[in-house]
């Protein structure tokens, strides 16, 4: 019974995975995304839309990361972003898109809150991209 006991105290608990929300308007794109987060050890939330990532993360009590599309109907990456942060302050956010990042405010982009991820792009980009933005530097799934 003392073993027990003293192994009980002297447990850490596991550190849970980051929970890095997707948002893209196109299925195909969420799912590859998830399969290599997923793989590189995160817990990724799927939105199809910025309103169902709103409603995802407030009901989640928010996420550690956002990726996310720029070019979006309805609301576009930036203003999503820009939402988010009105709860989650230092959200960070990695852009992605197929087209010029403009959208991407500069200051943000100083701050290393924000990234830009050029799509089309690999596992190992999309990997490093998030351990950069997320860490600061790149760790490799283990």
């Amino acid at each position: 019974m003392e073993m027990l006991q003293e192994l009980a105290v002297t447990a850490t608990p596991l550190p849970r995975a980051l929970r890095i929300m997707v948002v893209d308007d196109e299925e195909a794109i969420r799912r590859y995304a998830d399969r290599v987060l997923r793989s590189a050890g995160y817990q990724p939330v799927l939105a199809a839309n910025g309103f169902e990532a709103i409603r995802l993360a407030a009901s989640m009590g928010g996420v550690d990361a956002l990726i996310t599309d720029l070019m979006m109907p309805e609301m576009n990456g930036a203003e999503l972003a820009r939402r988010l942060r009105q709860e989650m302050s230092e959200l960070k956010v990695l852009y992605m898109s197929g087209f010029c990042d403009s959208m991407v405010d500069d200051e943000a982009r100083r701050s290393g809150r924000d990234a830009f991820l050029e799509k089309p792009y690999s596992i190992k980009a999309l990997e490093q991209a998030v351990s950069m933005l997320v860490y600061g530097d790149f760790q490799p799934p283990s």
